[in-house]
């Protein structure tokens, strides 16, 4: 492989300029005269965080298990008392290991969107492989949701060349894997806007990097609740403040103990205290956002 500081200026802007934030679709306001919008999600892994690796460890994968026995009944408990719509990317093995949850996620009002096959590696698969694996995962939450997902986040928030034709083809409106901004944008691959609209993601906006353990190195949590509740504020208050989106990503396995889904309750408590929050799922932030495009630019 050749050092990077041997490429050529025309081999370095290819690789940057594939995929990149096109224009921005933060609108001028949003729904009922809300100052700012939260999307909540929750990436329900559970045991596919193990079995990716091949790993058949039962102690890891009861570690996933949680997710679904406790960590989702307990977020869903959570959104109802605050009737509040939320986000749920699941990998197709989570949602055949656990239809009856992803029922639930539906029947009460939530938003399911892909998440992998089995959580692989997707930027490492060959381009037909990584193709059928989306494809596959997209048709079996459908079958077992009865509703066709219209947005996806890759697995470890990963983009391979391929990701993104696979998501053109597919028709989905949205993706949530980039961290290019703190709003909403339209994804531009190879200098052509895709229509796609990006809802960035971003790990201090994510519960994973506080309190994951590493079992490969040993390392365990740290951050005490008040902490990581502190961080999430200042970003909810500073889109707040912007006018613009405050999106959450959060993992059942992780934000759903008991100590931790305090921090979530309490967040929520802060937010609705503010009064002109719109609480919506991904797709409804994704078209209210092209809507507002359409309506700036004269379009439908």
């Amino acid at each position: 492989m050749e050092e990077p500081w041997r490429w050529s200026e025309e081999r370095w802007r290819a690789i940057v300029g594939k995929i990149r934030a096109g224009r921005s679709l933060k609108p001028d306001g949003w729904p009922h005269g809300a100052r700012c919008a939260v999307a909540l999600s929750f990436d329900s892994d559970h045991e596919t965080l193990t079995l990716r690796s091949g790993d058949t460890s039962p102690g890891r994968l009861s570690a996933g298990e949680y997710g679904a026995r406790a960590g989702v009944p307990r977020i869903l408990d959570l959104l109802r008392r605050h009737d509040i719509p939320a986000t749920f990317f699941v990998p197709a093995v989570t949602a055949t290991l656990y239809p009856d949850e992803q029922r639930r996620v539906v029947d009460e009002g939530h938003e399911i969107g892909i998440h992998s096959w089995i959580h692989e590696f997707n930027s490492t698969l060959a381009p037909e492989a990584e193709r059928d694996l989306q494809f596959r995962a997209a048709d079996r939450l459908e079958t077992i949701c009865g509703v066709r997902p219209v947005g996806i986040r890759t697995p470890s928030w990963d983009f391979s060349a391929h990701t993104m034709a696979i998501t053109r083809e597919m028709g989905l409106l949205y993706d949530s894997s980039l961290m290019a901004d703190d709003d909403p944008y339209e994804i531009v691959e190879d200098g052509v806007p895709t229509g796609v609209v990006e809802l960035p993601v971003e790990w201090i906006r994510d519960d994973a990097p506080y309190w994951m353990v590493d079992w490969k190195r040993g390392v365990l949590p740290h951050m005490p609740p008040s902490s990581v509740e502190e961080v999430f504020r200042r970003e909810f208050d500073g889109a707040r403040r912007e006018g613009g989106l405050f999106l959450l990503t959060c993992h059942p396995h992780i934000i759903g103990h008991r100590s931790r889904v305090t921090v979530l309750e309490s967040l929520i408590e802060h937010m609705r205290e503010a009064g002109d929050v719109w609480f919506a799922t991904h797709a409804d932030v994704a078209r209210w956002c092209l809507a507002q495009a359409g309506r700036k630019t004269g379009g439908a």
